[in-house]
């Protein structure tokens, strides 16, 4: 399972709006289905509440999921969720592009809250 407790936030700089976006290029997990390895980009925005997400953190916590067998509708959902737990932003949206696999390749969208 992925392991939300990696995760460490620090004291945002301001109380004025601003956005914030982490790109994570090498993405790794394993799709259940059939145990092949999926490779995809995850791009992380939000607009914080009174902390960020400090990136060692983040990049250790991505890391992860690399044995681990779930969708990527999952894997998408996963991080939104342990994200907006362990930082509360504003608003926060998380896109996974995935690596085409059988001549389809996959882009999915979660959000939380609103844009200021």
């Amino acid at each position: 399972m992925p392991d939300a407790s990696l995760l460490e936030v620090f004291e945002s700089p301001t109380d004025v709006p601003f956005l914030i976006e982490h790109i994570a290029e090498e993405f790794t997990s394993v799709c259940p289905k059939t145990g092949h390895p999926d490779f995809g980009t995850v791009t992380v925005r939000f607009e914080p509440g009174a902390t960020c997400v400090e990136l060692k953190s983040l990049k250790l916590y991505l890391q992860s999921f690399r044995n681990e067998g779930i969708f990527y509708e999952a894997v998408t959902n996963q991080i939104r969720d342990d994200l907006v737990q362990c930082m509360q932003p504003q608003w926060l949206e998380i896109v996974t592009d995935w690596r085409g696999r059988g001549g389809i390749r996959s882009v999915i969208t979660a959000t939380h809250g609103s844009r200021s």
